[in-house]
């Protein structure tokens, strides 16, 4: 197979099936003015580059990371308490219980402002029969943060929430 037909199999430009024949990601021979790509060795390379499919959650994942297991009146769920931890927020209290300091994904924020995050998503659990994460949150499902630095971003909560609990039981 020449590097134009191997370009429209992997769906790659040209110049990507030479860099790949010249470091050896695909096994190949020159030929004069081109390469001769050996098909199982591309196939192989092509599937490199697709994501593996994310491990399904499950209870006993959720518990292993922190949670606690509720089951009552039919209802079957794992609830999760560190939910300032899932969404990335870090805060120090002083003794009287008010924020001294506060970051979120490490960058420094408003203090008022990190309070009102803390308490933005109230409960944060895993549905054992439908399987899926669920979170309820009290108004905005996003949150404009202004970091001390000036920049301003908006954080959707609930997804940073649910990332971070995808981020934890991907690296039991």
């Amino acid at each position: 197979m020449n590097t134009t037909l191997a370009a429209a199999k992997a769906n790659r430009t040209v110049a990507t099936i030479r860099t790949w024949c010249r470091m050896g990601a695909v096994a190949a021979v020159k030929t004069g003015h081109g390469w001769d790509i050996d098909e199982a060795s591309l196939e192989y390379r092509i599937s490199l580059d697709k994501p593996a499919a994310p491990k399904p959650l499950t209870a006993d994942d959720i518990i292993a990371i922190g949670g606690r297991r509720w089951t009552k009146a039919g209802k079957d769920r794992v609830y999760l308490n560190n939910i300032a931890g899932f969404i990335g927020l870090e805060l120090t209290h002083y003794r009287t219980g008010n924020v001294s300091s506060a970051a979120l994904n490490g960058r420094g924020i408003a203090n008022g402002r990190a309070a009102g995050i803390a308490s933005a998503v109230q409960k944060l659990y895993f549905d054992v029969a439908e399987g899926r994460l669920v979170a309820l949150h009290y108004g905005a499902r996003a949150y404009e943060v202004r970091y001390l630095n000036g920049d301003r971003e908006t954080v959707d909560l609930v997804a940073a929430a649910f990332a971070g609990v995808e981020a934890a039981v991907a690296a039991l």
